[in-house]
């Protein structure tokens, strides 16, 4: 008898971590939001501290995951049928369509919608541009002088920087992946054809020493001068100097890309109340007065005062037909993976 009985409260014991774990839960310390997102860990951390400070009743019941911006699609896609998170924040214009086409978002409440101008919004307003990210140069200013440091794209080919260049892994990454197409379309809409790109990016994989496989291990081997250059987002590269990493941002004279990250709510979430509360919140303008001021992010939420950072960078937007780079971006990348990587 008494070996049934603790058979019993085995069972029910599994049952309530079951439900507990799957967030079915409804106790007060039950998790009431889940976030997927590919921002970087601190800034996304300082904006749910905030959010928490201004709804207690949320206190320490967000749990956010921190995955790449192409894993954070694949990861949403393969939930679809049973979700088991409520927000997708982080990922390109192209990421969020994919995940358009396939069904995995729902529009956020039309007052947030509205605080978004138009031409940052996905189709149907089922995701919303949060801020644009000018894709730079960059180089270790201790290895570099201003004068030896590449000014524009051209200068990543130029026989004098073979081995002086790392760069992300671009195939896991929706930013590298968005950058290469951006160059590939440049060349394609002065010829009508990628291969003129191709080649650009046949003479900077000869140039490129490694492809570090994410963000952080870039900036530690750019830090432990493995090479001096490197192409990121100009957001994370100034997050970095103002905690002391020896990196200086250079804007291409020809102009930077500028990639539109955005933020969406997912379909039949566990927790839509507490999603469109957390949309509300992020894309309130004070929120993102916030994230100018002390994360030098570039809102698409229009600002009473632009960040005192951004007249110092010189923003200089290359011309970019998103479109035709949303429509070949898949076929574009296939072939660097297959033909270019490692191959020159």
């Amino acid at each position: 008898m008494r070996i049934r009985l603790i058979a019993a409260l085995g069972v029910i014991v599994a049952l309530v971590l079951g439900l507990s774990a799957c967030g079915l839960s409804s106790g007060p310390n039950s998790v009431a939001l889940t976030i997927y997102t590919s921002r970087p860990k601190v800034i996304a951390q300082q904006v749910v501290d905030a959010f928490e400070a201004a709804h207690p009743e949320y206190k320490g019941r967000v749990q956010m995951l921190t995955l790449g911006a192409s894993e954070v699609l694949q990861r949403v896609r393969a939930e679809k049928n049973r979700p088991q998170a409520d927000i997708w924040w982080g990922g390109t214009s192209q990421q969020f369509g994919q995940g358009v086409d396939a069904g995995l978002l729902t529009p956020p409440p039309a007052e947030v919608i509205d605080r978004v101008p138009e031409q940052y919004r996905g189709a149907d307003n089922l995701w919303l541009g949060e801020m644009r990210m000018a894709e730079v140069i960059f180089y270790n200013n201790t290895m570099l002088t201003p004068e030896q440091a590449p000014k524009d794209w051209g200068d990543l080919v130029e026989p004098d920087m073979q081995g002086k260049i790392l760069l992300r892994d671009v195939a896991a990454s929706g930013t590298m992946r968005s950058i290469f197409s951006a160059l590939i379309g440049r060349a394609a809409a002065e010829t009508s054809a990628p291969d003129a790109g191709y080649d650009f990016l046949r003479a900077l994989d000869r140039n490129t020493k490694d492809y570090p496989a994410n963000p952080s291990d870039l900036y530690l081997r750019i830090q432990r001068q493995e090479a001096p250059v490197s192409i990121w987002n100009l957001q994370d590269i100034l997050v970095q100097r103002s905690k002391g990493a020896p990196f200086t941002p250079v804007m291409p004279a020809s102009g930077a890309p500028v990639l539109l990250d955005g933020v969406g709510k997912i379909k039949d979430g566990p927790h839509g109340e507490t999603a469109d509360t957390f949309l509300d919140f992020l894309l309130q303008p004070t929120t993102q007065q916030m994230l100018a001021d002390k994360s030098f992010q570039l809102p698409t939420v229009p600002l009473e005062q632009p960040p005192s950072w951004l007249a110092e960078v010189g923003l200089n937007e290359m011309p970019v037909d998103w479109h035709t780079i949303n429509e070949f971006e898949a076929g574009w990348m296939d072939y660097w993976v297959q033909n270019i990587k490692n191959r020159s």
